[in-house]
């Protein structure tokens, strides 16, 4: 294996751990170093990514990086998630997810139109970047459309985001010519 896919190896095992850091705190909101180490190897153990001998040496180790990230609050006993690492969970778990789609489509189309200044256009970045892991379909720059409803999410994404006025979600019955659109989604 060459050093760089080595590299990127450790990079994702890294990330995986974090993740899994996020999730067991998460799941609990307060969580006692103490009762940490188990869980996190058990979400390890599932992710695949069990660290060889120094299992706690990695855990405190990427903890304490998510400490000083500003991500998680370490008051000597317990690791806490703050407002920041809240915030980035849920963009981490938008990221894997997928709008479920219902068994059968309501022939409407959401349409989600935003204008996020230029001032935050790393925000906009990431929404663009969220819009198409989810699958939503980018019908010109800020013009996105999705067959099924997705308002809980877009809700979701912002409040995290704080893009609120920014952000504008539509319910639309007809679009003109959606034939490629209806094939793109396979609803035909």
């Amino acid at each position: 294996m060459g050093k760089l896919e080595e590299k990127s190896g450790k990079r994702s095992k890294r990330k995986h751990l974090q993740y899994a850091i996020f999730q067991t705190v998460a799941a609990v909101g307060v969580l006692s170093a103490a009762v940490m180490a188990p869980n996190v190897l058990i979400a390890m153990d599932k992710l695949g990514s069990i660290p060889n001998r120094r299992q706690k040496e990695y855990i405190s180790s990427s903890a304490s990086k998510l400490v000083k990230r500003g991500l998680l609050h370490f008051d000597g006993k317990r690791y806490q998630m703050t407002s920041i690492g809240e915030s980035l969970f849920r963009r981490w778990q938008f990221a894997d997810f997928q709008i479920q789609k219902p068994k059968r489509w309501d022939k409407k189309w959401r349409v989600m139109i935003f204008d996020i200044p230029e001032k935050k256009r790393k925000i906009r970045n990431d929404l663009t970047t969220l819009f198409r892991a989810a699958g939503i379909y980018r019908l010109q720059n800020s013009v996105w459309v999705y067959p099924y409803e997705c308002e809980d999410i877009i809700t979701l994404l912002k409040t995290d985001f704080g893009i609120g006025k920014y952000l504008l979600y539509m319910i639309v019955d007809e679009l003109e010519n959606d034939k490629y659109l209806r094939q793109h989604f396979g609803l035909i």
